[in-house]
């Protein structure tokens, strides 16, 4: 049941990860929701590892966004020179 929430929360942050960050991906939506999980859990955990705030609290939201932004902005700057197959 924890995955399946995590990828709920994951889906709900990449969309938000993409309207703040607007503009083409190189991989699409689905792959945009991807990163989205892989933020979403990067700076959740991030977050309270270095004991920025305890689970349940609303600024693990704010950190989860943060990482989707940064694990999408990265993955723009690795894959934007490239072509879509």
């Amino acid at each position: 049941m924890d995955i399946l929430l995590w990828i709920v929360f994951g889906l709900v942050v990449g969309l938000v990860a993409k309207l703040i960050m607007p503009g083409p991906d190189p991989g699409g939506i689905f792959l945009t929701i991807i990163l989205g999980i892989v933020g979403a859990m990067l700076g959740g955990w991030l977050g309270r590892v270095m004991g920025l705030y305890h689970q349940g609290e609303a600024a693990g939201f704010i950190m989860a966004v943060v990482g989707a932004i940064v694990v999408l902005g990265i993955y723009r700057l690795a894959f934007s020179g490239r072509s879509r197959l």
